[in-house]
């Protein structure tokens, strides 16, 4: 059972450690997001650059736009828009799938931002989280004891006893008393007493079952 309970924590000990690191992944993609992006996110997936009506997808560092019909996907500013400076222009975050499939949305959405400028980027930034080599901390697990949370420990008692159960009470091993028995008193083995039956108090036993004794014949005349 203990093998059991042992097997079950160590694995869901596992599960939440790769839950957490997977989690981690997700949540930061700081160092992937280029130096003209905007400072202050932990996680990007797209930019919208309302100027020159495109979009960046930070994962695969390729600028999405339309042209002829169908949306590009390039290393490189389109064709009409190469002097284009972004670190001047303004980038919208949009932590969406394929935002360029609802195209439509936030063209006219975000339509009030072209020209806009100013914002904070990433170059600039003294947060250290943009400095080289930055690693999300990690917050440490408190040590255990081998015991879940909200349950005490073994509270002192000696090994072998379950929460909650006396232990032995000083009772020398090996009596066969249960706990909240007496033990033999003190009388010496073999007697075939019962607990809380008297002994024979030592006196001697006859050898004739216990029974007293009658007087022989030897005493008696004999006919011849």
């Amino acid at each position: 059972m203990k093998k059991l309970i042992f097997a079950l924590t160590f694995l869901f000990s596992v599960l939440l450690f790769k839950q957490a690191d997977a989690q981690l992944t997700i949540s930061f993609n700081i160092s992937s997001q280029p130096r003209w992006g905007p400072a202050g996110y932990n996680y990007v997936q797209y930019y919208y650059l309302p100027d020159i009506d495109c979009y960046y997808y930070v994962t695969t560092r390729q600028f999405i736009y339309l042209s002829g019909g169908e949306w590009i996907h390039s290393a490189i500013l389109p064709p009409m828009y190469r002097n284009y400076n972004l670190y001047n222009g303004y980038k919208v975050v949009i932590n969406e799938p394929h935002p360029y499939l609802n195209h439509s949305y936030y063209h006219s959405k975000y339509a009030s931002y072209r020209g806009r400028m100013g914002q904070s980027i990433i170059r600039d930034s003294r947060d250290p989280r943009y400095r080289p080599g930055y690693r999300p901390p990690v917050k440490p697990k408190p040590p255990g004891n081998g015991n879940k949370p909200e349950k005490p420990g073994n509270g002192g008692r000696p090994p072998g006893n379950k929460p909650g159960q006396p232990g032995n009470g000083g009772r020398p091993p090996g009596n066969g008393n249960k706990p909240g028995q007496p033990g033999n008193g003190g009388r010496p083995p073999g007697n075939g007493n019962k607990p809380g039956q008297p002994g024979n108090g030592g006196r001697p036993q006859p050898g004739n079952g216990g029974k007293p004794t009658r007087p022989g014949n030897t005493a008696k005349p004999t006919n011849g």
